[in-house]
């Protein structure tokens, strides 16, 4: 396969500090590299986005491979604070960079980004957008920003080389609203062999002891919801509440008003805290209501675990017969699904050995990989 030099925008950058689209652009981008391509990453250069944080430890930097230190191109441009802006302010800038680097192809992440299709297609620069879940549909959005993601999905529509969904949900979504066909790639989920990072000594918690929940902390992922359930349900393992929030500052403090010796908020980890909290879970909680693949969730599967989603067809595509699911509304049956899995060790060990087997047969890597590879030749063609 010919060489090709690749942009991914759209994202915080690398290595990843923040979600799902920071650990995807590293991962794939690792990957792409690998294969003789030539890939550059746009990073944002403001507080608490992607780069080397004070937790980036020196066993943790030593763990990576060589190619995610040295061999991808990091961009690194200004973003405006400000939830409205961080993102499409990056963006917009990335775009002009771009214009005059010759890419072969750009990967676009998130439908918000596409405003600036227009401007990179007059330039004659194929791009690929992965629109991620139907946004629009967050609770955290007002009027304008739900109007912005709405002109996202008919910008990507109209103006893409290739629309990219994570899931068939979100590819049927596009294909009954704006008639066009997306290419389906879902997201990966491979954990490095690894010695354990001591995050459990950290918080005092105890391997195959703890429940664990991974996710932003903003409305849409019911992070408070989960809470109250955990504490209906009574006496149990503690739980460990990781992630944090970037603009929901009044739902993280009433989050930890909840805090205590069972609650845990160790803030937002990665890298091999991250992954050691996942292996050693007795139970993970995926409460999202809105996106298609959700990372954390495929993960949490592909490190064996035994793994409770909420009940939405994105979920269930994800999930299969592997994951046991719960409503939050109208009515929340979680702490009845956390009870009923405490209570039965041969439930838990099958749904394990399930995930495992679904996360390998569906989610890895090196197939995610080799079909972004084969979409970024024929568009680039």
């Amino acid at each position: 396969m010919v060489s090709l030099k690749i942009a991914i925008a759209g994202t915080r950058g690398v290595p990843a500090r923040y979600g799902g689209f920071e650990t995807f652009a590293a991962e794939l981008s690792m990957r792409l590299v690998a294969r003789g391509h030539e890939v550059a990453v746009y990073c944002r250069d403001t507080p608490g986005s992607a780069g080397v944080s004070p937790a980036d430890s020196a066993s943790e930097r030593a763990r990576r491979p060589r190619s995610q230190e040295h061999d991808i191109h990091r961009i690194v441009l200004p973003a405006l604070r400000h939830k409205y802006f961080e993102t499409v302010s990056h963006t917009f800038l990335s775009a002009l960079d771009a214009l005059r680097r010759d890419f072969d192809v750009i990967l676009l992440c998130n439908a918000a980004n596409a405003f600036v299709l227009p401007l990179l297609r007059a330039a004659r620069i194929p791009v690929a957008i992965n629109v991620d879940g139907i946004e629009r549909r967050r609770r955290k959005w007002n009027v304008l920003g739900k109007a912005v993601y709405a002109i996202g999905e008919s910008f990507s529509a109209l103006f893409a080389s290739s629309v990219v969904a994570d899931a068939d949900v979100i590819a049927d979504y596009y294909r009954g609203r704006y008639g066009i066909d997306p290419v389906m790639i879902p997201y990966g989920a491979e954990f490095p062999i690894e010695e354990d990072s001591d995050v459990l000594e950290r918080l005092g918690v105890q391997s195959g002891n703890y429940i664990l929940y991974v996710s932003r902390f903003e409305p849409e992922n019911n992070p408070l919801e989960v809470v109250s359930a955990y504490e209906a349900v009574g006496e149990s393992p503690p739980l460990v509440m990781l992630g944090s929030a970037s603009y929901a500052r009044d739902l993280e403090a009433e989050l930890h008003r909840h805090a205590s010796e069972r609650i845990l908020f160790p803030g937002a980890l990665f890298g091999a805290d991250y992954r050691t909290l996942q292996r050693h879970a007795l139970l993970y909680i995926q409460a999202t209501e809105v996106g298609g693949t959700h990372p954390a969730m495929i993960e949490a599967m592909g490190s064996g675990g035994c793994v409770l989603a909420h009940d939405t067809p994105e979920n269930r595509e994800v999930g299969g017969d592997a994951v046991g699911y719960f409503k939050l509304r109208p009515s929340e049956t979680l702490s009845g699904t956390i009870r009923e899995c405490l209570d039965s060790p041969a439930r838990q060990a099958q749904m394990k050995t399930a995930a495992r087997a679904r996360a390998a047969e569906k989610y890895g890597w090196t197939a995610v990989t080799d079909a972004y590879e084969r979409l970024f030749s024929e568009i680039a063609r």
